[in-house]
């Protein structure tokens, strides 16, 4: 990141919140890195790819995010976004309360999301631990509104990023965000809708993670996998299967997060 750039940003965002000034700093920061005029140092040439095909909600609410985190300690403010002294569950509620006051001003924050997305997009089709996903059918994407289930928030948005690395045929685009009646934080995205052919079985995910770099770690029933630089996980049929138009397995969502150093 341009570390002074970034610091007028914080400073902005801590002296006035997110008032009209700060919110142009945010996303004049953002067009450049959407439009490769700058990068995010967090992030590799792939990763970085991943980042800007999730679109710029994605890119501003990563930024706010690092400003929650660093605010704990302001003279550590860090263009890499390293983790502070707090503990995980007071970095997740900053960057909850944050991320929410900015996507209000954005008009990224739906308050009322499951009937505005059944009334604009179909209906309900799934709900699992970490997502409500809906569907009309004939559309060619699915909307989802997907749960964190990572330490923090920052590190939920960073694994839509390398998902997007990693699976781009499936990437996830950000376009909102909101809470649900139990109260949780979600992210709302598009994904391509996929027509399954069939599950697919262990070999073929080995060999299609082993093409990115990953062998199995032998620790997670064989769903857990481990690359030079990324924990790819939860890579269980119902999240792998075989594409019927092209045939080939195809990841539609998983865990993935940096191995720490």
């Amino acid at each position: 990141m341009n570390e002074k750039r970034l610091m007028d940003i914080f400073d902005s965002i801590r002296e006035g919140g997110f008032s009209a000034h700060t919110l142009q700093l945010i996303d004049n920061y953002t067009n450049d890195i959407l439009y490769g005029r700058t990068n995010l140092d967090r992030f590799n040439q792939s990763e970085h790819a991943g980042l800007c095909s999730g679109g710029a909600p994605l890119i501003g609410a990563y930024i706010v995010c690092c400003y929650a985190r660093a605010s704990f300690e302001p003279s550590r403010f860090s263009p890499e976004c390293q983790e502070a002294k707090p503990s995980n569950w007071e970095i997740d509620a900053k960057q909850e309360e944050v991320l929410q006051q900015w996507a209000e001003a954005k008009q990224l924050w739906f308050p009322h999301s499951e009937q505005l997305l059944t009334a604009h997009y179909g209906p309900k089709i799934a709900q699992q631990a970490e997502a409500k996903v809906y569907y009309r059918a004939g559309d060619t994407s699915v909307i989802k509104e997907r749960t964190s289930i990572y330490a923090t928030l920052g590190k939920a948005l960073e694994a839509i990023i390398l998902h997007n690395s990693l699976f781009p045929e499936t990437k996830m685009k950000v376009i909102g965000f909101t809470r649900d009646l139990d109260g949780l934080f979600r992210i709302i995205l598009t994904q391509q809708f996929i027509a399954c052919k069939r599950l697919a079985t262990k070999t073929e995910i080995d060999d299609m993670v082993a093409a990115k770099g990953f062998r199995d770690n032998k620790e997670g029933e064989g769903i857990n996998y481990i690359g030079d630089r990324l924990y790819l996980e939860d890579m269980h049929p119902a999240n792998v299967f075989i594409d019927a138009t092209t045939n080939q397995p195809i990841c539609i969502d998983c865990i993935v997060k940096f191995i720490k150093k």
